[in-house]
């Protein structure tokens, strides 16, 4: 990845920041992509790099992003999209709307907007560059009150499979990981009883998505990759 420009977005969060590692160590340029300056700060800190402060539900606010590391770094071979959330624990029938669009919001517009986007850089540069995007086991099939997330993971892999086919033959690989349960402070505190034995370290996410962005992971295009661990 020496002089490969990467950029994560969510970079300050639990897979966000392993990723960033990861690159760093295999000696890339890093754009770490949040909402808030000081929540980057620490993270830039250690590993050097660009810090990128954007919504990444807002083409706008994406597009100025894109320019200032075009005048910083001149171009970006790599987007590791890791933004995404959470919400379930409602029936359809007694939830309302607002948990179906913040789902949408999170999980597939932000897939839309920030890949769509850098895809645009990509092409116009004439970059055979690598899109991943972190995708959900509840794209495949929904289970009862989880309506809205089940949803917007479903349409996140709708879009990552439409531009691996759009992109394919321009060189760029886009390409999603659909992970089961991440060990997370987050996800221990919400689920104290379980097995965590079984549960995907943010750092196997972060070595497939390298994988993936890296020569050898090239001719990979339009893959939904599950990782599973031992569940």
């Amino acid at each position: 990845m020496a002089d490969r420009v990467v950029m994560v977005t969510g970079a300050g969060g639990n897979v966000g920041s392993a990723v960033a590692r990861r690159f760093a160590a295999d000696g890339a340029k890093l754009v770490l992509v949040g909402r808030k300056a000081d929540e980057l700060q620490a993270l830039v800190d250690e590993l050097g790099g660009m810090p990128g402060i954007a919504d990444v539900t807002d083409p706008a606010s994406v597009d100025a992003l894109v320019r200032q590391v075009e005048a910083s770094y001149g171009r970006i071979d790599v987007l590791a999209h890791t933004v995404g959330g959470f919400a379930a624990g409602q029936t359809v029938h007694e939830s309302g709307i607002d948990v179906f669009d913040k789902m949408m919001t999170l999980n597939a517009k932000s897939v839309y907007v920030t890949c769509g986007r850098v895809a645009q850089h990509m092409v116009e540069k004439h970059i055979a560059g690598s899109i991943v995007m972190i995708l959900a086991k509840n794209a495949y099939k929904a289970g009862a009150k989880n309506a809205a997330y089940s949803a917007s993971k479903a349409a996140a892999q709708r879009i990552m499979e439409s531009m691996a086919a759009e992109l394919g033959s321009l060189g760029i690989g886009v390409n999603g990981i659909v992970p089961s349960t991440i060990d997370t402070p987050q996800n221990r505190s919400a689920m104290p009883n379980a097995d965590t034995s079984k549960w995907i370290q943010p750092e196997e996410i972060a070595n497939l998505i390298a994988f993936l962005a890296s020569d050898a992971g090239k001719s990979i295009n339009g893959a939904s990759i599950d990782i599973f661990g031992r569940v």
